[in-house]
């Protein structure tokens, strides 16, 4: 028996064939503000490891600064030399000072 498929059995795999499209439409636009909110928070982790890298290069620097002046007399007479501007007895200390730029004269 060679029976042909009515229009309604068509229809009706039409019919069930949307509805599953339909169905998958709505869970991805059902889950989209989760992937987005997923993808934010993925770049704000990321950021915050680099600000954290960043941090910790910091901190190795100044422990390296805080170890040079507690232990080479050196670095702090250099530092003093620099920052303070102190000379030993018989030196003379010669400052340079920047030009102003962009000043406005007063007509």
């Amino acid at each position: 028996m060679n029976v042909e498929d009515s229009i309604w059995d068509k229809l009706t795999r039409v019919v069930l064939g949307l509805l599953l499209a339909a169905f998958v439409v709505a869970i991805g636009v059902w889950y989209l503000p989760l992937i987005r909110q997923n993808e934010r928070m993925r770049r704000e982790v990321m950021r915050l490891e680099a600000q954290v890298q960043q941090e910790a290069e910091t901190k190795r620097q100044l422990n390296a600064a805080v170890e040079a002046l507690s232990n080479d007399p050196k670095a702090i007479e250099r530092l003093a030399r620099e920052k303070l501007g102190y000379a030993k007895p018989g030196e003379t200390v010669i400052r340079f000072e920047g030009t102003p730029t962009n000043t406005v004269v007063p007509q």
